[in-house]
C-alpha cells in the first residue's frame, strides 16, 4: 500500500503524519508542554541540581546500557500485541517490535496527547496490508492490556511486600497509585464498549478542526467493532496480557540497574513497586508530553516512601529520559525515512 503521509487518504482521512502535525500545533498538546516544562523546571529548582549532577556523573556511560537493557521490553510487549493479530497474519515478528518501537518514541519524544504513537502504530500494519479496522482494534485492546498488567503487577509486588509495608508511609502511596490505575483502566474499558473511536473522531475533530474529520466517522465506528469482537476472543487476550506481565517484569531490570549506576541500589522487589508507580504517574500525566515534571515529581514522592533520596529519584527519572532520547531520536528517524520511502 502506497501512502504519502502528507496528504489525506482516498477516502478523505487523515493520515498518520498529518494528525502527528496536527497535534503538534494544538492547544492542547502546546498547553500540555508549557505545563511540562514549567514542572520540570520548579522541580529540579526544588530539590537543586547538586545532588542530581553528582548521581549522573557516576552514572556515566552507564546509561547506553539502561536503554539497552529497554529492548528486550519493547521485544515482549511487541509479542503480545502480535497475539491479537488474526492467524493468518502475514506480518512478522521484526514488522511489530518495530512499529512498537516508533509508536513509543513519538509518545515519549513528541507532544501528541500519547494518541499520535498509537494512531502510526496502526497506521504501520495497515501500510504492511492490514486492515484498518483490525489495526486499529489491535493497537487499542493492546493499549488496555498493557495497564491491565500493569495492575496486576503492581498487586504482585504488593502481596509479597504488604507484611513489611504495613505501618510505613510507602503503602498509601501504594494504594493510592493502584486505585488510580484500576479507575483509569475500568473509565478506558467503558469507553471502548460506547465506541471509543466515535467518540475520538468527535472529539479530534473539536480539538484539531477541519472538515476531514467528520469522514473519519464512519470508519471509526467500524474500528469500535472489531475492538468487541476481539474482546470476544478470550484465548487471545489472555495471551497478549501475559506477554504483557512479563514485560513488565523484564522492565524491573532497568530500575534496579539504573539505582545502582545512582549508588543507591535496591532489592528487586522495591524496583518492582518503583517501575510499576513510575509508569502509573506517566500514565496518568498523558495530557503532559513525556510527563515532563509530572514524572520527576512523581518519582520523588515514590523515592522517598522507599527510602530513595531525592537526588537518586530525580537522577533515575533523567537517566530514564536519556534512554528514551538514545532509542527515541532512531526511532522518529526510522518513522520519517519509512515515510519518505512510502511516498515515492
Amino acid at each position: 500500500m502506497n501512502v504519502d503521509s502528507d496528504r489525506q487518504g482516498a477516502a478523505g482521512r487523515p493520515t498518520p503524519k498529518g494528525l502527528v502535525r496536527r497535534l503538534l500545533g494544538s492547544r492542547a498538546a502546546l498547553g500540555g508542554l508549557a505545563v511540562g516544562i514549567f514542572l520540570f523546571v520548579l522541580v529540579m529548582l526544588w530539590q537543586g541540581l547538586d545532588e542530581v549532577t553528582q548521581a549522573l556523573r557516576q552514572a556515566g556511560w552507564g546509561v547506553v546500557t539502561v536503554a539497552l537493557l529497554h529492548v528486550p521490553q519493547i521485544w515482549a510487549d511487541a509479542m503480545g500485541w502480535r497475539r491479537l493479530m488474526s492467524p493468518g497474519s502475514p506480518l512478522r515478528r521484526r514488522t511489530l517490535v518495530w512499529a512498537r518501537w516508533i509508536g513509543e518514541s513519538i509518545n515519549d519524544l513528541l507532544p501528541v496527547l500519547q494518541m499520535g504513537g498509537n494512531v502510526v502504530k496502526a497506521w504501520l500494519l495497515v501500510d504492511r496490508g492490514i486492515g484498518v479496522g483490525p489495526a486499529g482494534a489491535s493497537v487499542v485492546v493492546d493499549v488496555t492490556l498493557v495497564v491491565l498488567s500493569q495492575i496486576l503487577f503492581t498487586l504482585f509486588g504488593v502481596s509479597l511486600l504488604l507484611p513489611t509495608l504495613g505501618g510505613g508511609k510507602a503503602l498509601p502511596v501504594v494504594a493510592a497509585g493502584v486505585g488510580f490505575m484500576t479507575v483509569l483502566l475500568i473509565g478506558f474499558y467503558l469507553t471502548q464498549r460506547r465506541g471509543l473511536f466515535g467518540i475520538a473522531a468527535k472529539l479530534a475533530q473539536r480539538i484539531l478542526s477541519g472538515p476531514d474529520w467528520a469522514a473519519f466517522s464512519t470508519g471509526a465506528n467500524a474500528i469500535d467493532a472489531d475492538v468487541m469482537c476481539l474482546y470476544r476472543d478470550r484465548q487471545k487476550v489472555i495471551a497478549a496480557a501475559a506477554w504483557h506481565l512479563t514485560a513488565w517484569f523484564v522492565g524491573i531490570g532497568e530500575v534496579w540497574y539504573a539505582l545502582y549506576l545512582l549508588g543507591n541500589p535496591v532489592d528487586i522487589w522495591t524496583a518492582l513497586l518503583f517501575e510499576s508507580l513510575g509508569q502509573a504517574i506517566r500514565t496518568g500525566a498523558f495530557a503532559v508530553p513525556g510527563a515532563l515534571g509530572v514524572q520527576e515529581g512523581g518519582y520523588v514522592l515514590v523515592g522517598s516512601a522507599f527510602g530513595i533520596p531525592p537526588g537518586a529519584a530525580l537522577g533515575l527519572s533523567l537517566v530514564r529520559r536519556m534512554r528514551e532520547l538514545l532509542l527515541g531520536i532512531p526511532g522518529l528517524i526510522a518513522w520519517q525515512v519509512s515515510t519518505l520511502r512510502r511516498s515515492v
